[in-house]
This record gives structure tokens, sequence and C-alpha cells, in this order.
């Protein structure tokens, strides 16, 4: 989607304009009132601009020249003058105001409804989709492309009134000598001639630089996300190059773009003055041989001058195009696509019950010749608990991502309480379930609102949840409760405590089901038994689907489904696997081995938080020490 269909809206000459005025016509239908109020106060502006050309030639012809012919001029001469000039300018500042209030509400309502709809649109696609495609020109899409789309808005009310202002001036030139006119009009295929050249050079340019600055967005959003990374291994300096190499180029092709752009500007601003200076050439000969008045060569200069300015105007919106051009296409780019889920219109039965949970011949593959998960079948009662085991990339994770439908499977269905997940209304799943993933995030918000959401829950359930998570303990000891800023993705606490969090987020909503893909892994295993004791005793009522590794947290399930290779190769509960298949055994037993040479290395599980109880753990500064 990056460079995929940007250029092609972005061709040369006649097409860039058409696409241009397109995009504009969106922008016309959609805020009609506001681009008629500020038309409005363009023509006016443009009208009286025009006038001025008007009370100029008549000054001239009436009170200037008579008082060069007889010495002497009258003070109701003079008042006339000085108030219509006045009363010109007060009503054209009026509709400057007109014009520049409604472009200004137009372009950022246009900039406003576009940024939602492109979120919504990504809220809408498939994690498939989001998988495929870069943070950073995600937030390229919604930010630099969405303004680059309706910058032409800003000049688009003055260039409309402007072309009406052009007409009234060029008629009325014609009418004052239309000799004059005639010579000085001809810059206009000039002019015409320069906007064609300055396209075809400027379009691929700026092409080039917004998906530049898609690129170069994603490489900071990579090295703030992996920071930690980026530090602890020294590539601070290759990191620092990476970025400085694609911003050195998007500064160039920048560079290139304003060279452009500085060599249209002049040549638009002195091919009008060139007209003028022919019509004042002109304008001598003609007064010198009688064929014309003085104050009509005042008054076709200054309307030839007047006409320049709609000129300078169009130069600036037709300067946008390429760009918006560019920024549109790749807004649309993102709203035309398909991905999106499809819903139902059937909800699940209101219970207290755990849910039925029914998986039948499931298939799905990332890459068509490497299928992930190939006829898996199994069921999970109402209130049972039933652990995922399998060695790494046998599917497990994938399985609890197709549970709770963050993207759809390839064949096979799941059904919860005996409705399929893509029967069901858009938003249903996630009022009775839930899903704990391993990597917790936290936003920078309060514990109350991480664990809520925003939902109006009462500080006791909370608390509740907490203490199922058995993180009620560190939660007391944060200097505000509840209402103590964690910072951003939780910085502030450890890996343990921000999965102990994002548990309690999902225990809060009471889930009939709840999917936890690995979700203790950052937690030592002593507060793991706890946790898990306190699901069985305290959330007997839900249905649960644990991706686990430990032999402990296996054993609390009452029953396991072993993975290898996708496919479900054995089921029953843990002791009978154990007796019966040496291959789970061998699994199951390497992990607790593997676990225990962590704890004895290094005293802890990595990312407890702590040795014995990490609910005790102290705080620094507000800052919760590790």
């Amino acid at each position: 989607m990056a460079s995929g269909g940007s250029g092609r809206l972005a061709a040369p000459g006649r097409a860039t304009l058409r696409q241009g005025f397109a995009v504009l016509g969106v922008a016309i239908r959609r805020e009609p009132r506001m681009f008629a109020i500020s038309t409005f106060g363009s023509l006016v502006f443009g009208a009286l601009t025009v006038a001025d050309a008007w009370v100029l030639g008549w000054s001239a012809d009436n009170v200037v020249l008579p008082a060069f012919d007889t010495g002497v001029t009258t003070t109701g001469g003079l008042v006339t003058v000085v108030a219509l000039f006045v009363g010109v300018a007060i009503v054209r500042g009026a509709a400057i105001v007109a014009r520049r209030w409604g472009a200004g509400i137009m372009q950022y309502r246009m900039q406003a409804h576009d940024r939602r709809a492109v979120t919504r649109q990504y809220l809408r696609l498939p994690l498939s989709w989001h998988q495929r495609h870069p943070t950073g020109e995600l937030l390229s899409n919604a930010n630099s492309d969405v303004e680059a789309a309706w910058a032409p808005i800003a000049p688009l009310p003055m260039a409309v009134g402007t072309v009406a202002m052009m007409v009234i001036a060029v008629v009325t030139m014609v009418l004052t000598d239309p000799v004059l006119a005639a010579i000085g009009l001809m810059v206009f295929p000039l002019v015409i001639l320069s906007n064609l050249v300055f396209q075809r050079f400027q379009s691929p340019l700026m092409t080039r630089v917004q998906a530049l600055r898609a690129e170069l967005s994603e490489i900071a959003h990579e090295s703030f996300d992996g920071a930690m990374v980026v530090k602890s291994l020294g590539r601070e300096a290759e990191e620092t190059e990476r970025f400085a190499a694609k911003a050195h180029t998007l500064r160039d092709t920048s560079i290139r773009a304003g060279v452009v752009r500085a060599v249209f500007d002049p040549v638009l601003e002195a091919l009008p003055s060139l007209g003028v200076l022919a019509v004042l050439v002109a304008g001598v000969i003609r007064v010198q041989s009688g064929a014309t008045e003085a104050g009509d060569v005042v008054n076709v200069a200054y309307l030839l001058m007047v006409v320049a300015f709609p000129i300078r105007s169009l130069g600036w919106l037709l300067g946008e195009f390429p760009r918006s051009i560019v920024g549109f296409d790749r807004v649309r780019s993102v709203l035309r696509e398909t991905g999106e889920m499809q819903y139902g219109d059937q909800r699940l039965p209101g219970s207290d019950r755990g849910a039925l949970l029914e998986v039948s011949h499931l298939g799905f593959a990332y890459d068509p010749d490497q299928p992930v998960l190939d006829d898996v079948t199994f069921v999970v009662e109402p209130g049972r608990t039933v652990a995922l085991v399998g060695a790494t990339a046998s599917g497990k994770s994938t399985l609890a991502t197709l549970l709770f439908r963050l993207v759809d499977p390839e064949r096979g269905t799941i059904a919860v309480d005996g409705r399929e997940l893509r029967t069901l209304v858009a938003g249903e799943l996630a009022d009775q379930a839930a899903l704990v993933p391993q990597q917790a995030f936290l936003f920078d918000d309060t514990v109350r609102g991480n664990v809520t959401l925003g939902a109006d829950v009462p500080d006791e359930l909370v608390w509740s949840a907490l203490r199922t998570a058995q993180a009620d303990g560190f939660v007391a000891a944060l200097p505000d409760g509840l209402d103590t800023r964690l910072g951003e993705r939780g910085a502030s606490l450890s890996g343990g405590q921000r999965q102990r969090l994002s548990l309690a987020r999902a225990l809060v909503r009471r889930p009939r089901l709840l999917v936890m893909d690995d979700a203790t892994s950052a937690v030592d295993p002593e507060v793991e038994a706890r946790i898990l004791a306190a699901l069985r005793s305290e959330s007997s009522d839900s249905t649960v689907v644990v991706v686990a590794y430990r032999k402990a947290t296996i054993a609390l399930a009452d029953e396991v489904v072993f993975l290898a290779g996708g496919r479900v190769v054995d089921q029953g509960p843990h002791t009978e696997l154990l007796a019966r298949n040496p291959e789970y055994a061998d699994l199951v037993n390497a992990y607790e081995q593997e676990a225990a040479e962590r704890v004895t290395e290094g005293g802890a599980e990595p990312g407890a938080g702590g040795a014995a109880d990490p609910a005790a753990t102290p705080t620094v500064g507000g800052r919760v020490a590790r």
C-alpha cells in the first residue's frame, strides 16, 4: 500500500488537473455550506477588488487630472475619493474573513472526517491485514496523507472567487480599451503552459515524497518500539544511520520538489508583470496619438494587475494538486480494502454459566505452502479448563487468535454455544469472552483506566479482579493505588506485573469464555499457581482455554489438548497423557527442566519482578523498583 496505486493518480499534465479537481469535488459535495460561505466571501472580495480599479480610474479622471490642470482641488472631491476607497476596503476585509473562515472549517472538517474513516477502517480490518502493513505506514496514512489530500482546500475558495474577479476584470478591460486588453491578455497562454510544465515535473516528486514519509515514520516507530533491543545490543549508531539515510533521501527529494516550485513561482509572478509593462508602453503611445485617455490606461493596467492575482491564486491551487492526489489515493487505498470481518445477526444466550466451545476441522496457514493448523478438532465443555500444549511453532498462539476471531480460519468452524463465530453480531463475542495475550499491553493511564478501559465498573469489582490476578498487593503499594499512572506501555511495572494487570482487565468483564495465551509467562511459578487456583475457585463458571508450558499449570487443567505439527495428536487428562504419550511427557519434562535451570541461574524467572512475592514490590519515586 505504501507505493501501490499512489503513482496511478499522479500522472502529469491534463490528467493531474482532472484528478485534482475531482478530489476537490469530493470536498465540495461533502461540505457545500462551508464552500458556499467561503466562495461568497471570495466573490465579494473579487468584485470589490475590480471596483478598486473603477474608483482609481474615476479618481484619476475626476479629481487628480483636473487638479493638475487647474491647480485646485475641492474638499468634496477628496472626501468622496477617500470614502469610496475606505468603504470598499472595509467590505473587502469582511469578505476576506468570510473566505478564510469558511475555507479553514471546510479543510479541517475534511481532515477530521478522513482521519475518523481511516481509524474506523483500521479497527474493522482483521489482524492479518495489519500484519502485512507496517505501523509507520498506517500512521502516515492517517496523518500526513490526510493533510496532503485536503491541502488544496485552503486556496480553493480564493481561486473560485478570483476566477469570477478575473472574468469581470477582463470584460471591463475589453470595454475600456480592446487593444490594450488584447496586449495584456497575451500572457495567459504562457501562464497555462508554465502550469502544465510544472505539473509534469512536480507530480512524480510529490509521489516519492509521500512514500518516503511513510517509510521514515516506520523506521522511527521500529526504533522507538525496539529501544531496549537497540540499547542493550549497542546498535544506536546503526539505527541512527538507518534513519539518517532515509531522512536524507526524503530531504533530497523534498529539495528537488522545492526547486521546481521555486522556479515556477517567480515565473508565475513575472508573466503578469510583463503584461502590465506591455500595456503601459502601448498605452503611452495610444494616449499620445489621442486613441485613448490616460484614465483608461491606468484602469486597464490596474485591472491587469488584478488579473495577475487570480493567476497566482490558481497557481497556488494547481501547485498543491500533485501532493493532494498522492495523499488522496493513499488514503482511499486504505478505505477501499475489503478484508474487514463479516458478521451475522445471531447473539449468544445470556447465561452465567461457562460457554460451550466447539472447534471442528480447523485449518489455517499464513503461507499457503506451510499450514499452521490442519484439521484441528476438540470440544471444551462449559466451566471446564483446557490446556493447549505443544512445541514451539505447533500452532498454539495461532489457535488462541482464531478462538477469539482476530482472524478467520481458512477451513473448519469455531462455535460458542452452538453459534458459529462468523454468524454472531459484531461485538457479541467480545461481550462474553476475553483474550489475555502473552505480550501484555498497558496504556499511559491509571491502573483503574487500564483495567476498566473506560467502562463504568465499581471499584470493588476492580479490586476483586486484581485479587484473582494476584495484582492487588502491588497495586495497593503504588503511590496512588488505582489512580497511579503507569506510563507509556506500563513502563513503571515489571513484566509479571503487566501480565497480571492484563489478566485483571479480562476478569473484570466476567467472561464466560477466557482464552489465555501463555499469559503468565513472566510471573514466577508460585504466583502463577496462586493465580490459577484463584481462577478455578472464583471463575468456576467460566470456560478457560490456556496455552501452557509449565507442568504445574498444565496439571491444574481438567484436560489437555496436545498439538504437534498443527494437529491434535492426543487429548485427555494430564496424568493420562504423561503415562501413554512419550512425546508429550518428554516435552513437558523438558519445559520443567528448562524453567528450573532459569530459576537456578537467575534466582527468578525473567520478568518476575522479584523473588518470593512480587506483590510486595516497593516503589521509588512513583515507579516500581525492579
